[in-house]
């Protein structure tokens, strides 16, 4: 599928598709991201969890970036929302739909779903910081018109999202990995564990320390080999360059749909986030059916991190070439939806559990986000 994707590419670059091929390149771009989903999925088999989950959030920040910068190119001032509309899009998709849906995945099949609260409200609060700083802000300040930044201002911006990042990588990966590992499923049956729970361990110097208790988020499937590992890592790239060029192919499509049918244009963005987050969906719902929320909560919060910390900074180191305005600030109605997104986020992560109740509360959410897209 990637290869086929790939040729597909290079016959329809730069021309004007009619409906028929346009459906046929649309159909491999649909193909192409759910080989970049299995593919990312082997290479995160291999390196073990919670490494595994930036990969599939680094590889769709790419993709992201790619389309926003492309179309801004050739969109002018007209898309200079754009970057504000995909990335709100994008916290929006990973914090309500995503974690809705792997919720409702896991509440269906158990009464609850259990998680670590210490990693997961972590990944929470750098969302809601780097999304305040970066969406948030811009409306407020004075130094640019409109809810923009200054140059200094975006500098500053930047900088924060690439540190904030980097240090949740670093907390995650090294320094407390643990917290992001999954937790025993509550609710097992007779010879399986049964909730998360802390463990008091005595080291060499007497002194006692407590850890979660996780499960192998392994334990599934073989690991696959250093060869499999690879050959998907090349496959993954070759998936990645075609789902990047065909949206690239298929976007002028879609901006013409949208204001054929009298959309707002920050619709662009929402589909646009709609269409690289599908990985991330995918295997998000993926590990859910596996009872591993866990990773599911790591991919959707990791995903919308990675599309404000990476995707702010490039947009704004690109904004030196690109001209127009680039409006940042969010109005009044999206600032609203994004509050009550970190409040309800909040109180479903503290207690480490979730029921049908929350995965419900988080998918009426998005449909109002949906909803409000396309009649503000």
């Amino acid at each position: 599928m990637p290869a086929l994707a790939l040729l597909a590419l290079g016959l329809s670059w730069g021309r004007t598709l009619a409906v028929a091929p346009a459906i046929i390149v649309a159909l491999l771009l649909a193909g192409a991201v759910l080989a970049a989903v299995h593919h990312a999925e082997v290479i995160a088999h291999r390196v073990g969890e919670p490494f595994g989950s930036l990969v599939l959030a680094v590889a769709v920040t790419v993709i992201e970036v790619a389309l926003i910068v492309s179309l801004m190119i050739t969109g002018g001032a007209q898309a200079g929302s754009l970057a504000r509309d995909t990335v709100f899009a994008a916290v929006m998709i990973s914090c309500n739909g995503i974690v809705g849906l792997s919720l409702l995945a896991v509440t269906l099949k158990r009464r609850t779903a259990a998680f670590n609260a210490e990693g997961t409200g972590k990944a929470l609060a750098t969302v809601a910081t780097l999304a305040t700083l970066s969406l948030v802000l811009p409306t407020f300040t004075t130094s640019a018109q409109g809810p923009a930044f200054s140059p200094a201002q975006l500098g500053f911006a930047a900088v924060a999202s690439l540190a904030l990042y980097g240090l949740f990588v670093l907390t995650q990966t090294v320094r407390h990995r643990d917290y992001f590992l999954p937790v025993p499923r509550d609710g097992a049956r007779s010879g399986e564990r049964s909730g998360p729970r802390a463990v008091a361990r005595v080291t060499s110097e007497g002194q006692v320390s407590a850890t979660i208790d996780t499960i192998d988020p392994e334990e599934h499937a073989p690991r696959p080999s250093g060869r499999t590992a690879l050959t998907s890592l090349g496959l993954l790239l070759v998936a990645l360059v075609s789902v990047v060029g065909l949206a690239k192919v298929e976007s002028p499509i879609i901006e013409l749909a949208v204001s054929s049918a009298g959309l707002p244009q920050a619709v662009v963005g929402v589909v646009i986030a709609l269409l690289v987050l599908l990985p991330e969906t995918i295997a998000a719902l993926n590990a859910a059916r596996r009872d591993q929320v866990q990773i599911s909560l790591n991919l959707a919060l990791g995903s919308a991190m990675a599309s404000i910390g990476l995707t702010i900074p490039a947009i704004a180191v690109a904004s030196i070439w690109l001209e127009g305005p680039l409006l940042l600030g969010l109005g009044g109605t999206h600032m609203v939806l994004l509050a009550l997104t970190v409040v309800v986020s909040t109180l479903t992560v503290v207690p480490g559990r979730a029921t049908l109740m929350q995965s419900g509360v988080h998918l009426v959410l998005f449909a109002a986000f949906l909803f409000l897209a396309i009649s503000p």
